[in-house]
């Protein structure tokens, strides 16, 4: 039967299969910036972008920890929160961010203010809090699962844009590193929980769905990046101009 549950291992292949199909490491985008094809002006205008992503982690998990209903699930959950806001006395990943966007030559308080976000960015970003607010626990942590691609696209970034750019440094990359080690683990505790919790085959399809929105999301915010600084190169009113 069509409707009967999925066996673990595979929904398990059915949700890596979004990512072969859908990770944006596909994206032209993300070849460009890899292969060292973009000027210095385009790495900025990522780096710039993608920081209200990187900003609206915390704002992200900070939800969804309002959500989880046992003491367990929510200390889980909160070390999150640490990576990405940091504790005490260590810097977290929105912070190793911004140390990259200064790298790149960017004024910190321009990032910061978002003043020069595309739209699109915006809009996509502010999506996926909205997503992780309103839909089920599992849709929302199901939507955390492109981890799973994303320690692949870190080595192929780190090492394209050392090998390719010379105003790239391994202190200005500095974000990445921790992610190697912090998103594996943070994958292991989500997809145990996906495959334990997704019981019928609508909750496991709508488990499939919620992590192709979070990859159509990070597409999409390569595509505005795409047209306004690559081809035809027209930045709208208001946002970044290298």
């Amino acid at each position: 039967m069509t409707d009967s549950p999925l066996p673990p291992e595979e929904l398990n292949r059915r949700l890596r299969a979004v990512g072969e199909e859908r990770y944006h490491v596909l994206h032209p985008f993300h070849r460009l910036l890899h292969d060292g094809k973009l000027d210095k002006g385009q790495v900025q205008a990522w780096a710039l972008n993608r920081y209200y992503y990187q900003a609206s982690i915390p704002r992200k998990d900070a939800t969804l920890v309002a959500r989880l209903p046992t003491t367990a699930l929510r200390r889980e959950w909160r070390r999150r929160l640490e990576d990405h806001d940091g504790s005490e006395g260590k810097p977290g990943g929105v912070e190793r961010w911004l140390k990259l966007t200064d790298g790149l030559g960017l004024d910190r308080d321009y990032v910061a203010s978002l003043a020069g976000l595309l739209p699109a960015t915006r809009f996509a970003v502010d999506a996926y809090v909205a997503f992780v607010r309103d839909r089920t626990l599992l849709q929302a942590i199901a939507s955390s699962l492109t981890e799973m691609f994303s320690p692949g696209i870190i080595a192929e970034r780190v090492s394209g844009m050392l090998r390719n750019y010379d105003f790239v440094s391994e202190d200005t990359l500095a974000y990445f590193t921790p992610r190697l080690t912090q998103a594996p683990r943070d994958v292991e505790f989500a997809l145990g929980y996906v495959l334990a919790e997704a019981r019928t085959r609508a909750e496991q399809d709508a488990a499939i769905a919620a992590l192709r929105f979070k990859c159509d999301l990070l597409w999409a915010q390569l595509d505005a990046l795409h047209f306004a600084y690559v081809e035809p190169r027209l930045p709208p009113p208001g946002a970044f101009r290298p």
